[in-house]
Formats: structure tokens, sequence, C-alpha cells
């Protein structure tokens, strides 16, 4: 199996974490490739300012794309690399009591909400207001997974390489007082969006206990996207005949293939897809390209 096989692979049977992460490897290699090669043409194009979201609030109605796909991009590759992997970290957490497609949602609306804060905010600071400023990357949403479960269960245990057990809510308060600290230096805005994440990530979980979920709404417009590009499957016309003798139905037992395809996912549940054999990948892998 090549190497761009076992990527595909890897994203078909990952969760929303490993989607999550995936994607923003790849969109973080999109602007600059492309800027090399308009270079070797002697072009300078500005990706960023198409993606990035802006401090100025006219700029959303030329790119109002941009109040989401912010945090999709990154400005190198220190800060793509530490916010992946604490993203990581975060998001298996949060699926200890959540949901797969609650992270999702918690995800998309937590960096919508983080983009708000930081465009409101140098609106109402003295300290901001005529400043232009741009805000780009993943820290916002992450700070809100990271809060929210915090907020859920703020006791959890987590080990650490060289310090040991601490509480989760020992981190989330350390992240916490960094950034306020961070905000008399440099990127006071990137700060200002972590703060607007973590807000809305103990708003998340504070409403869940209570029974609210405020994901709900925008949870059921994405499905609605979903099921509106995806399309229906037309159902093949089958032709039935009937028997005039009357004969026992064989009792249907599971196909060898599909039983092996059972087999490799319970271990995949269980153990993670690195724990699969070489052979185990390639017969995957086939099986999925034969349906």
């Amino acid at each position: 199996m090549s190497i761009l096989n076992e990527i595909k692979q890897q994203y078909r049977m990952g969760g929303v974490t490993e989607k999550l992460i995936y994607l923003n490897v790849f969109l973080f290699a999109i602007p600059w490739v492309l800027t090399g090669i308009l270079f070797l043409f002697g072009i300078k194009f500005n990706f960023t300012q198409f993606i990035s979201l802006s401090s100025t609030p006219a700029d959303l109605l030329w790119k109002p794309w941009s109040v989401l796909s912010y945090a999709f991009f990154h400005a190198d590759i220190f800060h793509i690399l530490f916010n992946l992997i604490i993203f990581n970290f975060a998001g298996r957490l949060f699926l200890t009591f959540f949901t797969q497609k609650q992270l999702l949602s918690l995800y998309l609306m937590g960096a919508i909400f983080s983009g708000l804060i930081f465009v409101i905010s140098y609106l109402i600071f003295p300290a901001l207001i005529n400043q232009n400023a741009t805000l780009i990357g993943a820290s916002g949403a992450i700070m809100a997974v990271i809060f929210a479960t915090t907020t859920y269960a703020p006791y959890m245990q987590i080990r650490l390489l060289l310090i040991g057990t601490v509480k989760l809510w020992h981190i989330a308060l350390f992240y916490l007082v960094i950034d306020l600290i961070s905000l008399s230096f440099s990127n006071v805005g990137g700060h200002i969006a972590h703060l607007g994440g973590a807000l809305f990530g103990y708003l998340y979980s504070s409403q869940q206990k209570n029974g609210t979920d405020i994901t709900k709404s925008f949870t059921s417009f994405v499905d609605g996207l979903v099921n509106l590009f995806k399309g229906r499957k037309s159902t093949p016309f089958k032709k039935v005949h009937k028997n005039s003798t009357y004969s026992k139905p064989k009792p249907a037992g599971k196909d060898k293939t599909q039983q092996q395809i059972d087999d490799i996912l319970d271990k995949i549940s269980k153990s993670g897809y690195d724990s699969l054999t070489k052979e185990e990948k390639e017969f995957l892998f086939k099986a999925g390209n034969n349906n």
C-alpha cells in the first residue's frame, strides 16, 4: 500500500479529531505551495489576506467566510505543530464525555465565537480602537475544547511528562493565566480570541450540565447542508418472482469478507488503526475500494 493510500485510509477510519488535524495540515500546505509556484513566475500573492479574520468589521462584507476560515490556517510550521499537538490531546479528553458530532460543533462554533470576540474587542477597548489587526489559527477553537472538558470534569487527573499527575483544571488555569499576562505584549488580538474560546467552552459545558446544548441549532444547520449536497441514492427496481413450491428460507449467515472487516474494525476500536498488520491494512483498503 502506498503512503498516499495509507494516509487516505487513516483519514477515512479516523474520528473527528483526526479528520480536523488532517484538514488543518492540508490547508496549511496550500498557501505555501501556491506562493512557491507563483514566485517562479515573478508573482507575489498574499493568500493570508483572503482567509484571515480582520479586526475591521467592514472587511466581513467582502470575505464573510473569514469568520471561520481563519481557524483552519496557520502562520508557520511551529504555529500549526503546537496547536495540533494540543488539539490531539484536548480532543481525546473531550470524547471521553461527549460525542464526535459534539466535538465538531464545538470546534466550529468555538472558532466563530472567539473570532467575533476578537472583532468586537477592537471596537470597545480604548487601547485597540483604530488599530488594524488580523487573526489566523485554530487556538480559539482549541481553547473552547479544553475549557469545555475542564468545566465538565475539572478534577480529571492527567499525567504529564516530567511533571507528574495534575488535575485538568490546573492545565486550563495555566493557559488562562498565560493569555491574561500576554495581553500587554504582542499578539493582543490572538490572546483575546483565546479567552473568547475559553469562555465559549465554559458556557457550552455549563449549559450541557443543565440539559441544554447551545450548539444544537448549529448542528442541525450543518446536518441540513450535508444532506442537501449528499443527494439521494436511487434504489434499483427489483422484480419479485413467486415460487409455487414453499421452501424454508435458509438462515442468513455472515459473509466471510464482511466478518473479516468486522473483526478488523473491532481491533481498530480497541487498539487504534496503527495496531493493524500490513496485511490487514491492505485488506481493509481493498475492501473499501470495492464497496
